[in-house]
């Protein structure tokens, strides 16, 4: 294939030999159906270990770029046939990220190819993909939701900025130092809290005293607490922070909980089991603010009040952009979601 390995560049070697192939696909230098070099003839042509040759055919296959064929071997599999290749690079699945996706899914069109890949706050998962992905997608829509040590954010900061700005959109963190014209849309999380307190902040002020339910592995509770207490603050109003839920009369008549975990996470069921056992009508003796929207609230204690980002208008604003080729920063709006159960 008459390929040329720079042993001086930056750009590692699998890397070289796989912006090299794809070059000559787009160029039609390579056709689909043409049979590759077998590993070991091009390790030995290019002087290279056979692992690196096994990883660049690795993620070629993975990229849809060529395909291996049971004891014939490697053959060149397409072209740049496809619409726009998106790349959704999201830290997990929950039930506000599917809203994110269905709405971005149902706004982008048809002609598009979107992969998913989950890197589970893992930093290391993380650099694998992006190394993997680079240069092959036409967009990269990245969630950057990591531990919040130093180190790990600026490992993501420097990975992120190997994409370029007019392929990228962040969405649901805005992540500083990252500079240029790339997409954003992002929840601001110790503002949007006073945001949504304010707007329901009648119905607290009738209830006793609020206590907020923060437990351990909150990526972004020290965030959200600081807003919180910037808001009781302002307004007068008696918190208590609990971050365990076998507190000695956790609940009292006239209490209002703020559960800054997921919806369903134990620490909503232990209150609801807790009120029942006390007699305690969920909505009128005590009150319940959960943290982030989903569908199943509206089911849940026959409706679950919370305190959300608006993921659906997240989504949208994300397809918008790739539409319009129009890059743009743009805060999520961010409500009270009254229900029954305040």
């Amino acid at each position: 294939m008459n390929l040329q390995i720079d042993i001086l560049s930056k750009s590692p070697v699998y890397k070289q030999i796989i912006d090299q192939v794809t070059d000559k696909i787009d160029a039609g230098e390579l056709m689909v159906g043409d049979q590759m070099p077998s590993m070991n003839v091009l390790a030995e042509d290019l002087q290279v270990s056979k692992e690196t040759i096994k990883k660049a055919y690795s993620i070629l296959r993975h990229r849809g770029m060529i395909e291996s064929i049971q004891g014939k071997g490697y053959y060149v599999l397409n072209n740049k046939d496809a619409g726009i290749k998106i790349l959704l690079l999201f830290d997990k699945i929950s039930t506000y990220k599917q809203v994110l996706f269905s709405s971005f899914a149902s706004n982008i069109g048809d002609d598009v190819e979107i992969t998913i890949r989950l890197h589970n706050q893992d930093i290391d998962l993380f650099e694998q993909f992006i190394d993997e992905s680079v240069d092959y997608f036409d967009y990269y829509m990245i969630t950057p939701h990591f531990p919040l040590e130093t180190q790990i954010q600026k490992r993501v900061k420097k990975l992120i900025k190997k994409i370029p700005n007019r392929k990228l959109i962040i969405l649901d963190r805005f992540v500083e130092a990252i500079a240029g014209n790339y997409g954003l849309v992002y929840q601001d999380f110790e503002q949007d809290i006073i945001i949504g307190l304010n707007q329901g902040i009648d119905g607290i002020r009738k209830y006793n005293k609020l206590k907020i339910i923060s437990m351990p592995g909150s990526m972004y509770a020290p965030l959200i607490s600081r807003g919180i207490v910037k808001f009781c603050s302002e307004n007068l109003i008696d918190h208590k922070f609990y971050y365990k839920t076998n507190h000695t009369n956790l609940i009292q008549k006239g209490d209002l909980f703020l559960i800054l975990n997921s919806q369903l996470d134990v620490e909503l069921i232990e209150i609801a089991r807790i009120a029942k056992m006390h007699g305690f009508v969920i909505g009128k003796d005590i009150g319940i603010i959960s943290y982030n929207e989903s569908p199943i609230n509206e089911i849940v204690l026959n409706g679950l009040t919370v305190l959300s980002t608006d993921f659906e208008q997240m989504g949208r604003l994300a397809a918008q952009m790739i539409r319009e080729k129009e890059m743009k920063k743009i805060k999520c709006d961010f409500r009270l979601i009254r229900r029954t159960t305040f």
